[in-house]
């Protein structure tokens, strides 16, 4: 019951998917242009570009609360849209096109994830109304508040956070059993070795880590094509609108 009604009020209508890392992704098609590809960090650099106001957080607070020592505690999410002009100045700041670009590549560098949606909690604690007018785009290791506790309240919240529509995530045959993608490497527990080789669970989502990680290059990551990509932009077009 406390799941369903935290849902209700905090999660309702919600979509947040994690992107690849680019650099783990293979492109499942054959390729004359390959610039004309999207990859998943231009989706977060399209709505930066696309968006009316940004905002930084000035910390992370899952890794500042987990006192995350692997990753930095500084980097925090931004939010995009005329809604962050209500967020409170002490935790963060109003940043320009160019720095939150810039933002995103420290980012990129540090190893986080980004995931990308709508996210009603965060125009509730935020004070950033309406949620339309809100996008997240959050930068995430395995201290990620979304794995934390809020997943285990109920499923339907945990089906609402999903990776990125036409990515696919395989091991192969040249995997070892090592158990090196089982060391806290995945946010969702979805890979574990059994009988000698590693298994990837439904509960995937796509992030890539364990593909960057594996000694044997073992796990493959791939993004069935632009079509997915250009209909992924459109269902993120749909929930919200940050201009």
């Amino acid at each position: 019951m406390i799941g369903q009604m935290v849902d209700h009020l905090f999660f309702r209508g919600d979509e947040i998917y994690f992107l690849p890392k680019d650099q783990t992704i293979q492109i499942n098609e054959a390729l004359d242009a390959p610039e004309t590809i999207i990859i998943p960090s231009q989706i977060v650099d399209h709505y930066i570009k696309q968006a009316s106001h940004h905002w930084i957080m000035d910390f992370c607070i899952c890794r500042e609360g987990a006192n995350c020592q692997d990753y930095p505690q500084g980097l925090g999410c931004i939010f995009l849209g005329e809604s962050v002009l209500k967020i409170n100045s002490k935790i963060g700041r109003l940043v320009s096109q160019e720095e939150a670009l810039a933002h995103t590549q420290r980012c990129r560098e540090a190893g986080l994830v980004h995931s990308i949606g709508r996210s009603r909690w965060d125009s509730f604690w935020l004070g950033a109304a309406p949620v339309e007018s809100l996008m997240t785009i959050c930068n995430c290791c395995p201290c990620c508040c979304l794995w934390g506790i809020v997943t285990d309240l109920t499923p339907k919240i945990s089906q609402k956070i999903t990776k990125m529509p036409g990515v696919e995530v395989i091991v192969t045959d040249d995997c070892s059993g090592c158990g090196t993608c089982e060391e806290g490497i995945c946010f969702a527990d979805a890979i574990q070795v059994v009988n000698g080789l590693a298994e990837i669970s439904l509960e995937c989502r796509g992030c890539g880590r364990c593909v960057e990680i594996c000694p044997e290059e073992a796990i493959l990551l791939t993004i069935e094509g632009k079509e997915n990509i250009q209909g992924f932009i459109t269902r993120l077009d749909n929930l919200m609108d940050p201009k």
